[in-house]
Formats: C-alpha cells, structure tokens, sequence
C-alpha cells in the first residue's frame, strides 16, 4: 500500500512508521563520522531493535551493543555478529549464554570480573574484557538518566580502580551523555583522561558510550571528529568505540494515532486517543518532555483552559492512568473524531520501551519506502498480551 507521508491519510490504526529514507540520511552521515574520525560506531539495541530492519544497517554497520542475554542473543541471532554486552549485572544462568553472544563483555565491577571472568572465557576464549569507569562527570540534568549522579550504581571511579588493571582487562567502558552535543563530549572527554588516562597504556579500547546525538540538526559533528581525532592522536594504540542509539533512528517516522473522542471538563476539552502515553510514549511522562504534533503548536498546559473556542486541547491517552495525558497543543482546526495525530520521532527508545499496560491494543510497527510503500513489520492482539502472563 502506497501512503501519503505528510498525512498518512491512508493509515486509520495506531502505528508507529519508520521511514526509509530518513534512517539511511542518518547511517550515512554516521558512517560518515566513523571513517572520518577512525573511530567504530556501533548500534544500542537498548534505543532501537527492530530487527527486521537490519539489512539495512548492515549495509553501514559491522556491531551492535547489547545490555542483556535477550539483546546479545538479538545481535548474535539477527544482526549477525556478536555484540559489545554490559550488564550491571551479570547472573550465573545467564553469564554462559551471553559470552557465547559477545565480542566484548564490560563488567560494572570488580567483584563482578572476579566471579564470571573464567566461566565466560570458558564459553567464548575469543571474548575482550573491559570495566565500565565513572568519570564523577555528566550534564545530563534529569536523575532519571544521569548515569554519574552521586551514589550511582554504575562502573567505578579512579579511586576504586587497582594501580594495576587484572590482567584479561583490555577496554574501558564510560556512558555519561543523554541525547548531548560534541561541545558536551569534549569537556567530559577533559575529565575522562584526567582521571584514567595512566591506565590508558595497558587498554587496547575505550568506549565512549551513546549519547552523541550526532545526527541531530543542530549537533557540531566536525567538533565531534576534531575532538576523536585529537584524543587518536594522543593516544594512537586504543580503538574508539561510540555506541549511540537515538543517533541512528533520532527523526525517522511517527506515531500515527486517531482520535476517538471529545470530552470536556472544567473548560478544558481533551482529544482522547487510540494509544497511550504511559504505555506508547513513556519517556514524555518520564523524561518529562512534550513531543511536538504534525501541524500543531506546543502550548504550556495551562493554556487548555477555555482554550477550546482556539482549537487547544489536551490529547489524552486510552489507558485508565489518570495522568496519562499531556497538553496543550493548538491546531489549525478543530479536531473530530477519526482524524489522524502525528506524534514526530517516535521510533528511537519508544519503540523498545512500550507496555501492554491495561491489554490496551498496541500499535503496529511499519517501515515506508521513499517513496511511500508501506511495509507492515508486525501487528499486536490479544494472544501477545495474553502471552505475557502465561
């Protein structure tokens, strides 16, 4: 079915639609990024998995990074290559399985290397061991995703690390960037060497995490490459690794929602929709952040007060969460039943952070062509929902 990409008129179920041509603008200039700075840019499944997607990525990309069996099995077993995994938290039933998955294996502490280093050697002897380190540095301002807040459960600082590393550890791993900018990076990159380049000799790799939202409009990627380069050249033995998620599908389709009711309380009129933002979209509660709305304009929340003689509405979601709603948004006409919503770029992290919450129908997953062939990638009913309590 051929659709029309700026109405999606032809779309009359919730959907979430990757759109081809938007995903390879942003490989190429990763790609781009990659060759220019020597560095290797690997994707995070944990803010995109849509495996049936993956030969397209592979068409750009060598590795993916895995943070759990369920995503290194997904790399080993569809994206085809093993992946670079960290845990926090590695177990004894699964530590065997995920070696066999990996290339890479990082451990959040030392007492976790001391307990599975031999066992997973014994399943995978090809397998680099690195250590996640905490440079005690971030900008990131919500808590929610500040990976270095104080009390952090995640990797060690210098003062914990030994003189000398154990000897299988060959990588540093350090993740401190939420959807940042290279300005971001190169005054961590500042702390970062401060704290552990006298260990930097004894690594063969550093990765520097995800968080480099190098694909997004206003991001200095030539920043990026000099700040890559200049770190090669001072340190020229150790492979870089960037392993951003948001970068690779940051901007390439919609939620396609419809409305499904009117009502109005207190002045204020409120869209009901067929998806949800707690089960759909829980990083605009989480985060919180107001996601923009094709041919709507973002207003604060009070502003849905008897704003409805304007065409302001809250849009609410179909779940029995009370605050399952966000707002206010005014359009250019009023709303009826069955009309489409667009809610923009919502394909990074939504796609693998949604819920069947209330067993409330889940949207389907699509990919459209450039030239606006749809490909319906999977559909959602009650037998997955039923699945998952079974």
């Amino acid at each position: 079915m051929r659709i029309n990409l700026d109405t999606f008129e032809e779309v009359h179920s919730p959907m979430y639609v990757v759109e081809e041509a938007k995903l390879r603008r942003n490989l190429e200039l990763i790609v781009s990024v990659a060759t220019r700075a020597d560095v290797e840019i690997i994707l995070a499944f944990k803010a995109f998995a849509l495996w049936k997607t993956f030969p397209i990525f592979k068409e750009y990309i060598r590795s993916t990074t895995a943070s759990s069996l369920s995503e290194a099995k997904l790399a080993f077993e569809e994206f085809g290559s093993r992946a670079h995994t960290y845990s926090p938290a590695y177990t004894d039933d699964e530590i065997g399985e995920i070696a066999l998955c990996s290339s890479h294996l990082t451990f959040n502490s030392l007492t976790q290397y001391v307990r599975f280093a031999a066992v997973a050697k014994h399943h995978n002897e090809q397998l680099s061991f690195g250590l996640r380190v905490n440079p005690e540095y971030s900008e990131v301002e919500t808590d929610l995703y500040n990976p270095c807040a104080p009390g952090t459960r995640f990797g060690l600082s210098a003062e914990r690390l030994p003189a000398i590393l154990p000897a299988g550890i060959e990588g540093f791993h350090c993740h401190c960037h939420c959807e940042s900018g290279s300005d971001v990076f190169a005054r961590t990159l500042q702390h970062i060497e401060s704290k552990f380049a006298k260990w930097f000799p004894a690594l063969k790799w550093i990765n520097f995490g995800g968080g480099h939202l190098m694909t997004r409009n206003d991001y200095d990627v030539e920043l990026l490459i000099n700040t890559l380069r200049s770190f090669k050249q001072r340190h020229p033995h150790l492979q870089i690794i960037l392993e951003p998620g948001s970068a690779f599908a940051w901007q390439t389709g919609p939620l396609v929602a419809q409305v499904v009711d009117i009502v109005e309380d207190k002045g204020i009129k409120t869209a009901i929709l067929n998806v949800s933002f707690t089960c759909h979209m829980p990083d605009c509660l989480e985060m919180p952040y107001q996601p923009t709305v094709r041919n709507a304009q973002s207003l604060a929340l009070e502003a849905a007060i008897n704003g409805g003689e304007n065409n302001i509405y809250r849009l609410g979601g179909n779940s029995c969460l009370s605050g399952d709603f966000m707002g206010s948004w005014q359009f250019d006409h009023a709303l009826n039943v069955g009309e489409n919503v667009i809610f923009e770029d919502m394909i990074h992290y939504t796609t693998v952070k949604t819920n069947m919450f209330n067993g409330i129908s889940h949207p389907s997953l699509a990919i459209a062509s450039p030239l606006g062939e749809l490909q319906i990638l999977r559909t959602f009913g009650y037998e997955d929902y039923k699945s998952r309590m079974d």
